[in-house]
């Protein structure tokens, strides 16, 4: 299976096999909004889980209980706030967390004391603290801010490296929708909202973002001489470049998901509600959601903001123009190639001729088929070589620009007796080392 997956790899890097991310980009839309209203619809039904951290309250810690029915603290609570609803979980096996509304030091007191003789444990194994709405509203505040300061410094690196607004918009609008889909899945999970679960938000951002700038890199690269040729346009090298980094980004993500993965089950199995499991929900979901955007819906974003760009208009319509009338394809080809007898061959095999079969002299070359027989062997001997059969007999014949007159030389007998086309009479036969002198000037 690892040599299958690692064909397909090479294949899809070669461009011998092309998954369409970029050709069925609005099936990728379709999919991403869907999956982002139903997903929101659920959480905003379900309604957030918002840690004490970001309402304030007070929050009590029974540990070492030996009973962790979460209705023990509820009717404790119910009977000295009548009017609160507590929040109560387990962490780990003995532990009981219980949550409220604000309190004062009384209240508290007498509170405390309530959960540990209902779980039959000694005050000491209780512990309170408490936290004010002024502190929440601040880590609140500085949550926005941290996020919306990372966003604009990131668009403007991105903005910088890649020298182009639109690349770094396309990153931006597949990063919002890896927010959506994240907090959207917290939402709908229902854990709690604490700050660890926003380091993870963070992390997930700064995760996103490395594998969609893998990607726009691999695109930069791809188009570095986009209107040199007619070979592609400027879709068709994204959706090479996202192809080219496909595999990359699966490796990356199934790295990364592994550890991610064992300890969000930890923490969500094993030691309870935490902050364990608060983090490493935010990552998974992340992960997933930014290997997602950064294959499907990046490369599409970036196609569809500048396709409209006058230069790629433009080479998109030279290379249609090319393929219908089966034109040249290549870069040399488009360009022009050195057609000097030293000039070497450009990649695509090219010999230095022009279209239409005519030579470096401007004479039109003979078809293959023309030089037939014993003739024709003669006359490929002549180019072959650099010697002429009849540069034995006649020296000052090489510096000539006469072609080597039909005779009674020896030529001209290996072909005689035999039928002739007439074709192999009109080749100038004029040596390829005297060709050279000729034009070089030695």
């Amino acid at each position: 299976m690892t040599a299958t997956f690692s064909r397909f790899g090479n294949d899809l890097h070669a461009g011998r096999r092309t998954v369409p991310l970029v050709t069925r980009r609005r099936t990728w839309y379709v999919i991403s909004l869907v999956a982002v209203l139903v997903l929101a619809g659920l959480a905003v039904l379900r309604g957030p889980n918002l840690g004490i951290e970001f309402t304030g309250g007070s929050e009590f810690q029974v540990t070492g209980v030996s009973d962790t029915e979460e209705s023990i603290a509820r009717d404790v609570v119910r009977d000295h706030v009548p009017d609160n609803e507590p929040k109560v979980t387990v962490l780990g096996g003995d532990t009981m967390r219980v949550q409220t509304s604000q309190l004062d030091s009384g209240q508290t007191a007498a509170l405390a004391e309530d959960l540990a003789a209902s779980y039959g444990v000694s005050t000491d194994d209780v512990s309170s603290s408490f936290v004010g709405p002024v502190w929440s509203d601040d880590v609140t505040q500085k949550m926005l801010r941290a996020i919306g300061v990372f966003l604009l410094l990131v668009a403007a690196t991105m903005a910088v490296y890649f020298r182009n607004l639109k690349s770094s918009a396309a990153a931006m609008v597949a990063l919002v929708h890896d927010m959506l889909i994240t907090a959207a899945v917290y939402g709908v999970v229902g854990f709690e909202i604490t700050p660890g679960t926003v380091i993870g938000f963070l992390t997930v951002m700064g995760y996103s973002l490395y594998d969609t700038i893998v990607v726009f890199d691999k695109v930069r690269e791809n188009i570095a001489d986009l209107t040199g040729q007619t070979r592609a346009t400027f879709a068709e090298q994204v959706e090479l470049a996202a192809n080219q980094t496909l595999v990359r980004s699966i490796n990356t993500s199934v790295v990364a998901l592994l550890p991610v993965g064992s300890i969000l089950a930890i923490g969500a199995f094993l030691l309870g509600a935490g902050t364990l499991k608060d983090i490493s929900l935010a990552l998974f979901i992340g992960i997933l959601a930014g290997t997602y955007s950064s294959i499907f819906l990046a490369p599409g974003f970036l196609v569809d903001l500048r396709r409209g760009e006058k230069d790629i208009r433009a080479h998109t319509a030279a290379v249609r123009t090319a393929r219908r009338g089966g034109g040249a394809t290549g870069v040399a080809a488009d360009r022009g190639v050195d057609r000097s007898d030293d000039a070497p061959e450009d990649e695509f095999g090219a010999e230095g001729r022009d279209h239409g079969g005519i030579d470096r002299e401007g004479e039109p070359e003979p078809a293959a088929g023309d030089l037939s027989g014993e003739g024709g062997a003669a006359a490929e001997t002549a180019t072959t070589d650099g010697e002429h059969p009849d540069d034995a007999g006649d020296e000052s014949a090489r510096d000539s620009d006469v072609a080597v007159p039909d005779g009674d030389g020896p030529a001209s007998d290996r072909g005689h007796g035999k039928a002739s086309t007439g074709a192999a009479d009109r080749v100038r036969r004029q040596p390829r080392r005297a060709t050279r002198r000729r034009r070089t000037g030695r």
